[in-house]
């Protein structure tokens, strides 16, 4: 359950206090416990075990990939693809500034230089035009990342990799059950990355999958995730590497959770058409599908025309137990990516205006019908006074 900065809940004279709604919580409705168990009951506790090759499997099939590479969390995932890349001192990375921080660490991980590009005000995606604007001849690579479960435009971004010879990775952290064209996120680029957190639409506790549909690049990833070892000598490693691995236990949960993503991501999809008619009217924007897509509703965001309502508002709805989330922060303005002495103009101004206005509501599968009624009703209400 996620927590956020806020006073001790008052009580409310006028009204009963709902009962708490959390932002999200993973949704175990199937063969979880069964297959933990399994686990525990073999002893394959570790980074061996039938679970994993399953869920990879499993996990690459229903993205329609070749390969599918589980590691145990999703920021290593892209760290891993970005070094097994090659990716790393004087290269540049073009990545959007309004994701999270996630996103962008591992490119000063790999010694790369993240350069930030701005956000479409109507999709809240990185803009493609600015993309083309911030490329140099040390660009090798565009970060896509797919934010709050809307895919970005891939069509685009695509042309723009291959005009310019980049590599394509897309960050799909937020993005299982996306689509765009007809293709699942992840499948456009070179190389893809998502992640199993506990607030994500399928989870493992911790974990990620790295998936890409070519081969020598798979051969390379598992490579680097299973600490270098050479597969015809014990205990022999040929290169400085990582132990990403993650384990038979979080494999099983991911595969039991595989086993209901369609039940999942139409269950997000049921509540997002909730909200959608419960804040019909009212000054937010609800992000929404846009032409092509398809949306997996991972947190259902609303955009407020007034920016200087965002607070109060999310104070309101805590008041009453509802628990929200802010938008990210544009990573351009975090303390380790600003520029010292550099200009007071903002160089990300959409970036800027979607932070500042964005709410995370709840959006968990598990949310009813009346839940999702009783938080549009304290919107409502709030938005009602004088």
């Amino acid at each position: 359950m996620l927590s956020i900065d806020m006073p001790a809940l008052p009580e409310r004279a006028s009204a009963p206090v709902l009962e708490f709604i959390p932002v999200y919580q993973p949704h175990f409705g199937g063969r979880e416990k069964e297959y933990v168990n399994q686990c525990l009951d073999t002893t394959w506790i570790s980074s061996k075990g039938e679970f994993i090759g399953r869920f990879e499997a499993g996990f690459a099939g229903y993205v329609g990939a070749r390969h599918a590479l589980s590691v145990c969390n999703g920021t290593v995932a892209i760290h891993l693809a970005l070094h097994a890349l090659g990716i790393g001192p004087g290269d540049e990375v073009i990545v959007p500034s309004l994701t999270y921080v996630a996103s962008v660490n591992p490119i000063l991980q790999v010694g790369a230089t993240p350069v930030f590009v701005d956000s479409d005000r109507h999709t809240w995606q990185m803009d493609p035009e600015d993309v083309r604007r911030k490329i140099t001849p040390r660009t090798r690579a565009v970060l896509a990342v797919h934010l709050y479960g809307l895919a970005c435009d891939m069509a685009a971004l695509t042309s723009i990799c291959r005009e310019h010879d980049l590599f394509l990775v897309e960050d799909c952290a937020e993005a299982f059950g996306t689509r765009f064209e007809g293709c699942h996120a992840g499948t456009f680029g070179d190389v893809a990355t998502f992640s199993f957190f506990g607030n994500k639409t399928i989870t493992t506790g911790e974990g990620g999958m790295v998936v890409t549909s070519d081969d020598k690049l798979k051969d390379r990833l598992y490579h680097l995730k299973m600490q270098g070892v050479v597969p015809d000598r014990e205990y022999w490693h040929d290169e400085m590497a990582f132990n990403y691995r993650m384990t038979n236990i979080c494999a099983a949960i991911g595969l039991a959770q595989l086993e209901q993503a369609d039940d999942i991501l139409a269950r997000k999809r049921l509540i997002a058409g909730w909200y959608r008619e419960g804040l019909h009217g009212l000054p937010l924007v609800l992000h929404a599908e846009t032409p092509g897509t398809v949306h997996s509703f991972w947190l259902c965001t609303i955009m407020l025309d007034d920016e200087s309502l965002r607070q109060p508002l999310r104070k309101h709805l805590f008041a009453q137990r509802i628990e929200t989330r802010p938008t990210f922060y544009p990573c351009h303005t975090l303390p380790h990516y600003a520029k010292p002495g550099g200009s007071t103009s903002n160089p990300h101004p959409n970036a800027q205006w979607l932070s500042e206005r964005g709410i995370n509501l709840p959006s968990y599968p598990g949310l009813t019908e009346a839940q999702v009624q009783a938080v549009c009703a304290e919107l409502r209400l709030f938005f009602s006074k004088p």
